[in-house]
């Protein structure tokens, strides 16, 4: 397995991945809208700081990370967030998801980020359950105002 920076000019090939992530994420967060596959990976190959890394295997993408890096006001230093984060069912189990998260940190560190943080949907069990043995669960909240009712969370 191969986990590396995905440039600009690549992220269209995501599209079949980003399709099963939203088809997944619909489920997970009962939302009935979800863009065509070919326009998350234009948004995605066009976004100005939105950073990709792929997870490769055999050439084929399994899954990816999104990240941003962001200004950490309290400490006057820079944070990562890892926006999206998915693998391919079929690759599940094998680290993949360990093997992103690593890689971001290692980013992270290079960067000298204080902390890299992220949030998941309760009903994303899976998830959850890696996330509860490789990172700390913080005691802050999570709030959303929906501006396109369309786009349910």
């Amino acid at each position: 397995m191969l986990i590396r920076p995905l440039p600009r000019e690549e992220r269209r090939a995501l599209a079949p991945l980003l399709a099963a992530y939203a088809a997944e994420m619909r489920e997970t967060l009962a939302g009935e809208a979800v863009a065509a596959p070919e326009d998350q990976a234009a948004l995605l190959a066009a976004h100005p700081t939105a950073e990709v890394l792929v997870a490769e295997s055999d050439g084929a993408p399994v899954g990816f990370a999104i990240l941003f890096d962001l200004p950490e006001i309290v400490f006057a230093r820079r944070c990562g967030m890892l926006d999206d984060l998915f693998v391919l069912p079929q690759a599940r189990g094998q680290g993949v998801a360990r093997a992103l998260i690593a890689e971001a940190c290692a980013l992270g560190r290079a960067r000298g980020w204080s902390h890299l943080r992220w949030i998941v949907p309760e009903a994303d069990a899976g998830a959850v359950a890696l996330y509860e043995r490789i990172a700390a669960r913080t005691d802050w909240r999570s709030y959303v105002i929906r501006l396109d009712p369309a786009a349910s969370l």
